[in-house]
């Protein structure tokens, strides 16, 4: 199973068709949003092509492959307009003998890890800031942002695949990644 994963969407039109279209040449199974999906936020810049409606519409066109939890610039009323659940503050998958805890980093985080077995993934975003590492027995992974990177890192998104998590930028080049 090959997963995708991307995060703080932020209402860009144009950075999600990018990614999207990743994720069709990626051939990925589905695809993992950790949420600000369709809202800027209010400290951040209105990002290229914001247009919550059209992602709306993308986002839709996928609803059948797309796992998502909320981001702290989600809401319910954003829920009601997307075909596929966004609400929950986490999601749990099952991969290769080991849990995938997803989140979108607000509430669980770094500082508050939630109980996971060794050998777990915690991955996250929130951040916008790319991060693979390892880090008393669990993987700590954030794909980083498609629409507002800080600390002068690219536009990225993430892919599981064989038990590597590789973060690329939006032009499909292997920017950092981590074996487990």
């Amino acid at each position: 199973m090959k997963l995708f994963f991307i995060s703080d969407i932020h209402g860009s039109a144009y950075y999600l068709a990018k990614a999207i279209e990743r994720f069709q040449e990626e051939k990925a199974d589905y695809i993992i949003i950790l949420g600000d999906h369709l809202y800027h936020g209010a400290r951040n810049p209105l990002p290229a092509e914001y247009n919550p409606k059209k992602v709306i519409e993308i986002l839709n066109s996928f609803a059948d492959r797309i796992i998502a939890v909320r981001g702290n610039c989600d809401c319910e009323v954003d829920e009601m307009l997307l075909n596929f659940p966004i609400m929950a503050t986490y999601s749990t998958i099952l991969y290769d003998n080991r849990r995938l805890f997803l989140t979108h980093g607000h509430i669980y985080n770094e500082k508050n890890v939630p109980k996971l077995k060794d050998g777990d993934v915690f991955i996250f975003g929130h951040t916008h800031i790319p991060q693979l590492e390892k880090k008393e027995n669990l993987y700590i992974i954030n794909p980083g942002s498609i629409t507002l990177p800080k600390d002068n890192n690219p536009h990225t998104y993430g892919i599981l695949e064989n038990s590597i998590f590789r973060v690329k930028d939006l032009e499909g080049n292997i920017y950092k990644e981590i074996n487990f």
